[in-house]
């Protein structure tokens, strides 16, 4: 029985993925193979030597030691795009709260409770939260994978003009971006082309604070800025001092901070890009996918230490092996089994190697090849 921990509270749909007669699911389980996390923290975890793979039911994996883990032999997955319609859908919403000052006009009519005439109140003062429509205006996002690329296409739905950047889109994901997307080469150019801004990148060190005074100062007079990405992607006492001088008009964000409600001016949403219910199914079912590949085949998909390789069954016995890149690899392994079917693929200085043989494999003498980290007998 394979003994995977959970670590949060995960969609009964995606446990629902794994075999009982093969997995036993626990949030208690001290010697396990797998681990199924959302949001917990796993930084300061001692794991346990026979855990082989951590998935994430979502996209970010800042809570998990991703170093730690490919010293370890830990692969590590998330689920890029299963929450992205979600995120979509709440990015629409934020783009018509940046505008229309729909969070302080309800405050006010709420405000109305228990006075005279409401009605006539209101028709003499819903003048004070006029905001302007969405159709016409620019709208630049950056970051285009996934998530942007749907909110890019959503925009020109609504009769925006788009204007987006991403220097690592992939050809995949640029062919599900709509052919009226404008792409720039920078998110310069970004920044002085238009009205709303949306970022949809992960926090790294190039992208961590990317918006604050130097590139406020390269926007549009009044730009409406929203970051459901990562809350470190705005210096946020930058953003309240843009606020309060006028140069920007709205700040949406989804990562309530002391700092973010402090601001009167800043509309914090309460962490709840993937609050769906359908968004924790798809993430859930796909990270149980990946890890029962994984688990069972070595077949890996949407890792973020080891590189993509997967391989039909050519063989009795099976072997995967996590080794620092190694270019002589399928020559050490061949030299120490009688391989009927190999592949191997690198990434980031990772190499990951799969093999398989009709007769008994050594995982011992696979060890003793340069570089290796670990060996996985399947």
């Amino acid at each position: 029985m394979t003994a995977i921990r959970l670590f949060n509270k995960i969609s009964a749909k995606g446990l629902a993925e794994f075999d009982s007669s093969k997995y036993a699911l626990s949030d208690t389980a001290g010697d396990y193979s797998a681990v199924l996390v959302r949001s917990a923290a796993l930084h300061d975890e001692t794991f346990p030597k026979s855990l082989m793979a951590i998935a994430r039911a979502g996209a970010g994996v800042n809570n998990i030691p991703i170093d730690r883990c490919t010293d370890e032999g830990i692969a590590v997955f998330n689920t890029p795009g299963a929450n992205a319609n979600a995120v979509k859908e709440l990015a629409i919403c934020a783009l018509l709260l940046a505008s229309r000052r729909i969070v302080e006009g309800a405050a006010w009519a709420d405000s109305l409770k228990g006075t005279a005439d409401i009605a006539k109140q209101v028709e003499k003062g819903k003048s004070a939260f006029a905001g302007q429509e969405l159709c016409g205006k620019t709208l630049g996002v950056i970051g285009l994978g996934a998530i942007g690329a749907r909110v890019a296409n959503a925009a020109l739905s609504l009769g925006m003009k788009v204007v987006g950047c991403d220097p690592y889109l992939s050809v995949g994901a640029a062919w599900s971006v709509e052919p009226g997307v404008v792409r720039v080469s920078s998110f310069e150019e970004v920044y002085k082309m238009s009205d709303y801004i949306t970022v949809h990148v992960p926090s790294t060190p190039e992208t961590k604070q990317m918006i604050c005074a130097q590139s406020l100062a390269m926007m549009r007079d009044g730009v409406r800025i929203i970051n459901l990405a990562r809350g470190d992607l705005v210096n946020v006492a930058d953003m309240a001092a843009a606020l309060e001088s006028g140069k920007a008009a709205a700040y949406v964000t989804d990562f309530p901070t002391e700092e973010t409600v402090a601001c009167e001016k800043i509309i914090t949403i309460p962490h709840l890009g993937a609050s769906t219910a359908e968004a924790e199914d798809n993430c859930a079912v796909m990270a149980a996918h990946e890890l029962i590949d994984y688990l069972e085949n070595g077949n890996v998909t949407n890792s973020v230490n080891l590189p993509a390789l997967s391989m039909p069954r050519r063989g009795k016995y099976r072997a995967c092996v996590i080794s620092r890149a190694n270019d002589n690899i399928v020559a050490d392994i061949s030299a120490k089994v009688k391989v009927s079917a190999i592949a191997t693929a690198e990434r980031k200085g990772v190499s990951y190697t799969i093999v398989d043989s009709d007769g008994e494999i050594d995982a011992g003498a696979i060890s003793s090849a340069d570089g290796v980290i670990r060996v996985s007998l399947f």
